[in-house]
């Protein structure tokens, strides 16, 4: 019986030497270099990872200072991204805010402001009379001035000064300046005084024209009643181009600005001033039908353009 060939005719090759160069059955070939340690192993790998390794070991420093600027990055967005957003702000909010500081907080009156603002340039205006068995002078009447010019010249009421033998006026400060007598207005009831002492900081009142005053608009009236002071009172405007006769019936004053605050003997000669402490009149009479003189409601004021005009200055 013919037997079977189990292998194909091999077509193997032979070395010179006669050896058969085909791997045996159960051998593993090597590759070239097999054999010659990690090194060898490692250059004859010049993979992506050898050439990676070897970049980092050039870069490390700026690896790492990008590694960590992507880092920060990544926290910045994580925490804005967990953040709540900001809730908006509403009308209700600011009202609200509004309300609290009204609250907590008391602010000043208009009137306080515009006395704070004109009483820098209200002065004392003193009448002294020297008497023969006294060293000192006496003081025979009280009224009320104010500064218009910073070289300390003093707008007051007429009687204040009238027959005085001497004037001493005393300006907010403390300082105590003798005065005189430069100039004299009869028909508007007023007079001009000139201090010989002035204080460094002396500030002149804020004049202000009456043309766009109005009944109704509120006011003080700043000086020193019965010689208490410095005072202030606020009332309103409540008349124009009023007309006031002396009670002894020798001064006719006209174009006058009627206000209801209050101003009793010593109040004469000092300013009426606005709520912006502007100095609008100044104030010459007060209407009693009584002899008992002090206030019953009606004062009067000669406006600054008359006053202004008895220093021969226009104030506007």
């Amino acid at each position: 019986m013919k037997r079977i060939t189990l292998y194909s005719k091999s077509s193997r090759s032979h070395t010179a030497d006669g050896r058969d160069d085909r791997p045996v059955p159960g051998q593993v070939e090597k590759p070239d270099g097999a054999g010659q340690g990690d090194e060898g192993q490692l250059a004859a790998l010049p993979g992506p990872t050898a050439r990676a390794r070897a970049f980092m070991a050039r870069h490390e420093r700026i690896a790492l200072v990008v590694f960590t600027a992507l880092l920060s990055s990544l926290l910045v967005i994580g925490y804005t991204a967990t953040k709540p957003p900001a809730r908006q702000i509403t009308q209700h909010d600011i009202d609200a805010a509004v309300l609290h500081t009204l609250d907590s907080n008391v602010l000043p009156s208009a009137a306080a402001k515009a006395f704070e603002i004109v009483q820098q340039s209200v002065v004392r205006v003193r009448r002294l009379e020297h008497l023969k068995d006294e060293e000192d002078d006496r003081v025979r009447g009280i009224g009320s001035g104010v500064v218009i010019v910073d070289k300390g010249v003093i707008l007051t009421n007429l009687p204040v000064v009238h027959g005085a033998e001497h004037i001493q006026v005393v300006f907010a400060d403390g300082t105590e300046s003798d005065a005189t007598v430069i100039g004299l207005q009869p028909e508007n009831d007023l007079a001009v005084l000139q201090a010989k002492t002035i204080p460094d900081d002396l500030v002149p009142a804020t004049l202000r024209s009456t043309r766009d005053l109005a009944m109704g608009d509120e006011v003080i009236a700043v000086g020193f009643p019965f010689g208490i002071g410095p005072s202030v009172s606020a009332g309103v405007v409540s008349g124009l181009k009023r007309e006031y006769r002396s009670p002894e019936g020798k001064r006719l004053l006209t174009n006058l600005i009627q206000f209801d605050a209050a101003a009793n003997p010593g109040n004469s000669g000092g300013p009426l001033a606005t709520m912006d402490g502007e100095v609008v009149g100044i104030v010459t009479a007060i209407l009693n039908p009584s002899d008992q003189g002090v206030f019953i409601g009606i004062g009067f004021a000669v406006p600054i353009e008359n006053a202004a005009s008895a220093v021969g200055i226009s104030p506007f």
